[in-house]
This record gives C-alpha cells, structure tokens and sequence, in this order.
C-alpha cells in the first residue's frame, strides 16, 4: 500500500520473528494485476484490494465479497435434507395450539439458536418450552431426562439444537417413548443417523446443500425461514396475525455464528454483515442490555460478538447456571434484562479468574511433554467450565494441538483446540469409534470429549500417532502472512475505517495483517494483569498506539519491553483496529508478533 514513509519490502527480511516465525507476503504480492485491476473495478484504496486478493477474491467476486446480500446468497430451505419434514411438524405443532420443546447446547451458538427458534416461534402465534444443560450435572448433548421433561411440559415435538447427531442411545430410547424429535445440529455425522422425524444438518453425508460452514444458530434460522414459508403456504397469517419479522433475528445469528468460530464465508457472510447492523439498531431488549453492561461503545463488529458478548453468555454456561444467555435473550423485562446481563457480568469476572488458576497448572504439566505433537494434560480439580478457553490459550503459546481435561470419578472431561492444518473432529471421531471414548466429536479447529481415566493415556498415543504428520507439515509452514505494509503516521482512524469494508472478520476471513517497518518503542509498560502497551514513532514521524494482549509472560511482551529500553526498532506485525471511547474513534494497532530490525 502506498502510505508515505513506508518500506514495505523491509518485513520480508524476517526469516525468524520472536515467537519463531517467517514473516511472507500474502498472494497480492505475486498478483499485482490483480491488485490493480480491483482498485479500478471497486474504486477502492490498495490496501483492500491487497486483501481481496489475498483472500483469492477475483474481479467476478469481489462486488459480492465487499456488499455479501442475503437476496443474493439465501439459499432455499428445501435443499437440506429432512428440512421439510422437520419444517411440517413445527407448523403443525404452532397451529394445534402444542408448544415446541427445544432442547439446545449450553454454548453460545446453542443459546443463540434456543433463543431464535423461541422468538421466532411465539412471534408467529406458537409457543416453547426450553431447556438448557447443566455443563457438570447433565454434560454436552441431548440426555433422556430433559427430553421427558420437555415432552411431559407439552411439547408436541422437540428439536435439539447444536447437538443430536450421534446421540444414538438417548434419542432412541425418547423415539421408542412416542416422543417426537427433530435434530438441528451441524457437527459432523457418521454414516448412521439418529432414527428421529428429521435429522437437520448440512454436515449429514448425504446432505448436498453445500452449506456445511454454517454454525447451528444459522441452521436455526434456515429452519425459520422454511417454517415460516410453510405456515404462509397454508394461510396461517392473516389481517389479525402478522408474519414474524425473520431479518430482526440477525443480531442472534451474527451473535452465534461469530462465536462458534465457523467460516465466514458465502451465506455466513451475509448472516453476519445483517445481523450486525440490525445488532446496531439496538432493537432486541436482552442483546442492547448485555452490549451495555460489557461496555461496547461505537458500531458492533466482530470484535465485540466474539470478544465482549459472546464470552458473558458463556459464563453462564461456564460458571454459573446453563439458562441465563438464553433467559437474557429471549425476556420482554427489562428489570430481568438487566438482572440477568449483571449477574453474566459477574461471572465472567470469575470465569477469568478460574481460567487463569487452571492455565497456570496446564502449562506445568504441559512442559513435561517435552516435543509431542499434540499436548493433552489432565488433572482433577479443574473446572470443567473453562477447559475450553485454557485448551486455545495452550494451543495458542505452544504452536501445537492441545487437549485440556478435568478428571473426576475416573472420568475425564476435555476439550480440545487445534491449529491450522490439523483435523482434530475427524480425529477424534476415529478415536471414539476405535473404542477409546465414551463420547467425542466436533470440528476440525475444536472438539470435545468423555474419556475413562484408564484410557487417558491410549487417547494420548492414538492422537499423537494419527496427527504427528498433520502437526509435522503445520510446523513447516509455520509463518505469518501479511496482507500490506504501513507506516507509524498511516495507523489512522481513515485508514482503520476502510479496512473494515472488507469485513466482517472471523474464521474463513481473517483481519488483515499488517506490517511497520523500523518502528521506535518510545514508551513500553504492562497494563491490567499481562498486557504490554506502546507508543510508536516511525522514521518519517508520526507517533501511534499499539498494545500486545497476554503477552507479559511470553518472548514478544520480553522483546517490546526490551526494545522500549535499549532504544533498537523493530519490525512489528498485528492488526489495526478502530475503537470508540465516550464517542470519538481512535485507531489502535495489535501487536501479534515482532522482529529485530535487520536482525
């Protein structure tokens, strides 16, 4: 990008950065046709066209990559296998007056789907009864307890929302009870289906919707849409019951697709560029109380879903009772909304807390492992609530697989993350069908499991065994691509603001990585409990704020502070972002990772 001042060739000198990696340019640098053929095309600065192309966008996608459309991209309802049938029997339970019973993951892609689906349905003339699990008491998945709650409650059908699709056991034994289920999930299915009404899911084998990137909570709205279109086909509304408002739904789905880490790509994109702007609309009482309490001030992005709502709605689940995401997005009170997003609040303060108690003890043990491609560490002790969160923080400060897992009773409960490359839901379904798990499945970047104590170990060597080879060719190309370079004076809001047309970011489309060359640490300290806060200048002047989050502890936060004191640029990499403080956007930078200049 052409920002004076700027020496945009300089990052690639860094073979080896500070966290050990070579710094490569993005596919815009062997393309610069390309580059210049979008900025002509679109009329827009280099460095989104620099973007584009490093995301592979061509001159025939860009314009439905920069404006995603949902009139473009929604695809009909009827191309998911056994969505008309499970559409049918929603339809027919709101027009007998017989209440939906839902059934959803305590995660924020499960509330965001259990609150969709509940609002949808009473805003078309029907009515639900819910139920979230208890994390430690009743664990992931549907359980045969809850379903005949549901169906004693009324219930005239029962969708499970995020979870169903291997749960052989227990809907067989709901089925063989008359209780009828639908499955509305989209983690990845085996070659047997559950024997249910429907079995809703872009991930079932024989599904050939082409959607299997969409997160549950826009399953859920698919479901709507078809539900909706079936209760019109026979006249359902009239002069005295109005069709449901399906677009006001979006800040749920942004909210939950954001969240579940999913790609955000194609209809993903569209779902989250809408439902962000209806989420800044303010309209829904409980996602406008939240926003609140969590601070977010100026335009949602995706830094706010992912970062400062989604984690409150998950204490819930972590910490605290399962119930209180869903209860805060779905309650007409505001007294209750307000109660409800205090007491999230709260909790997340406490899950901090308990997660920083637990990765201090995983990462003891974790350095016993010596150079094991995938970390697994257990203890007992460890709150279940939070091995999720510590299970990334290990992954993210050893470069590797990691599973985290609480052991009690002789039983252990873990979850797993992964890096890029490296399939760990086909892994551990292998492990699960070789015997070595009570229950297991999930997604290539993150997954769950049930294992028996005495297993532990057999789990351990299976994953090292099967990912040694995927984790061995991750660590080959273990570098970070840079979108653009951009000088100290060029990290301005204007700039922080055209970026943030390419969006949103998240999985699939990740935030552009920039470079500054030769920067000067003018002013480094620690702020909160392990973040490194700086001031830059550059060679052509300007001066910029940058932080690097967590990193006290690690090489990058040694090396700003070191450099900050013996005066000697570096080359840093990181992302620049827009924030909004009392109402005036200032740009910040994110230091992810650096380098010696001419070191």
């Amino acid at each position: 990008m052409t920002v004076p001042g700027t020496n945009e060739a300089a990052f690639l000198d860094v073979r080896k950065s500070v966290l050990g990696r070579r710094w490569r340019a993005g596919a815009a640098a062997r393309d610069p046709r390309l580059v210049r053929a979008l900025v002509q095309r679109l009329d827009v600065p280099d460095i989104i066209a620099e973007v584009l192309a490093n995301r592979g966008i061509d001159l025939e996608a860009a314009e439905g990559f920069l404006n995603p459309r949902l009139r473009d991209l929604l695809p009909d309802p009827s191309r998911f296998r056994d969505m008309d049938r499970a559409a049918a029997l929603v339809a027919g339970c709101i027009r007998a007056g017989r209440p939906v019973g839902i059934l959803g993951d305590y995660d924020v892609d499960g509330a965001t789907s259990t609150s969709l689906l509940t609002r949808f349905i009473r805003a078309a003339g029907g009515d639900t009864v819910w139920h979230i699990p208890d994390r430690i008491t009743e664990g992931y998945g549907p359980n045969l307890p809850a379903l005949e709650k549901l169906h004693a409650a009324g219930a005239g059908a029962i969708i499970t929302v995020d979870c169903g699709t291997t749960a052989f056991d227990v809907l067989d034994a709901a089925a063989a009870q008359d209780i009828r289920l639908v499955v509305l999930d989209h983690h990845l299915a085996e070659d047997r289906l559950p024997a249910v009404e429907a079995v809703v899911n872009p991930n079932r084998l024989d599904c050939e919707s082409g959607h299997g990137y969409l997160a549950a909570v826009g399953m859920a709205f698919m479901l709507a849409v078809a539900v909706n279109r079936e209760l019109r086909r026979v006249g359902w509304f009239g002069a005295d019951r109005r069709e449901p408002d399906l677009m006001g739904l979006l800040d749920l789905v942004a909210l939950g697709t954001v969240c579940d880490v999913v790609p955000l790509v194609g209809l993903n994109r569209a779902l989250v560029a809408q439902g962000l702007k209806v989420m800044g609309q303010r309209r829904a009482l409980g996602m406008t109380t939240l926003a609140d309490i969590a601070r977010v001030s100026g335009p949602p992005g995706t830094y706010a879903a992912g970062f400062q709502l989604g984690p409150r709605i998950n204490a819930g689940g972590r910490v605290g009772k399962a119930d209180l995401g869903t209860r805060l997005l779905t309650t007409d009170d505001p007294d209750e909304a307000r109660g409800i997003a205090e007491e999230l609040d709260r909790l997340n303060a406490e899950r901090q807390r308990i997660e920083a108690a637990v990765l201090e003890e995983a990462l003891v043990r974790a350095d016993r492992l010596d150079n094991r491609a995938v970390a697994v560490v257990a203890d007992t002790g460890w709150h279940p609530g939070v091995i999720g969160i510590v299970a990334g923080r290990l992954k993210d400060r050893l470069h590797r697989p990691a599973f985290v897992v609480s052991l009690e009773n002789g039983i252990g409960k873990g979850s797993g993350r992964s890096v890029s490359g490296v399939d760990l839901g086909a892994a551990v379904t292998a492990a699960r069908q070789a015997g070595l798990l009570v229950n297991g499945g999930g997604h290539a970047m993150a997954a769950g499991i049930t294992v028996a104590e005495d297993r532990l170990e057999d789990f351990t060597a299976f994953m090292e065994e099967r990912l040694a080879p995927q984790v061995a060719a991750a660590r080959l190309d273990a570098s970070l691509s840079i979108d653009g370079a951009v000088a100290v004076q060029g990290i301005t809001t204007d700039l922080a603001a055209r970026l943030g047309e390419a969006g949103p970011w998240g999985a699939g489309n990740p935030e552009p990585r920039l470079a500054i060359a030769d920067a000067r640490l003018v002013k480094a300290d620690i702020v909160g409990e392990s973040h490194v806060r700086v001031i830059l200048s550059g060679k052509a002047g300007g001066r910029a704020s940058a932080i690097a989050f967590r990193s006290t502890d690690t090489p990058l936060g040694a090396a700003l502070l070191g450099a900050s004191r013996n005066g000697m640029p570096m080359h840093l990499a990181g992302h620049l972002r827009l924030d909004h403080w009392r109402g005036e956007a200032r740009a910040s930078f994110i230091i992810e990772d650096a380098a010696q200049a001419g070191g």
